[in-house]
């Protein structure tokens, strides 16, 4: 079971520095190129969506057995962090819920993806 979870901290730890990378490509490209808010949003998804399917790949080859279970609970801890550093950063929950089920959705079934490919 520790050997598991270290495993699955390791994962959130790749997942967050993939996101940190592209996160920063995205800002260098918000700075240079002067996007719009709608291609910064966007962008934003896309970086929800491969962090998570990286993460839920390398959870799936980490765990070897369930690699879509693995992979989805990776999304869902993803998710589960973004959402209290909000909270913690804001005291509030500032989306709506049509948007937090969106974003949850995209990082559970990107991650579970990832998994299922691994």
């Amino acid at each position: 079971l520790a050997q598991k979870a270290w495993r699955m901290i390791r994962t959130l730890i790749f997942t967050y520095l993939v996101s940190g990378v592209l996160l920063t490509a995205l800002a260098f490209a918000l700075y240079k190129f002067r996007l719009p808010e709608s291609q910064i949003t966007l962008g934003i998804s896309g970086v929800y969506i491969l962090s998570c399917f990286m993460g839920g790949f390398m959870a799936g080859k980490a765990m070897r057995s369930r690699k879509f279970l693995w992979g989805l609970l990776t999304g869902i801890l993803y998710f589960a962090f973004l959402l209290i550093m909000s909270f913690l950063q804001y005291r509030t929950i500032t989306a709506d819920a049509v948007r937090l089920g969106t974003v949850f959705a995209m990082c559970s079934l990107s991650a579970m993806a990832g998994g299922m490919i691994s």
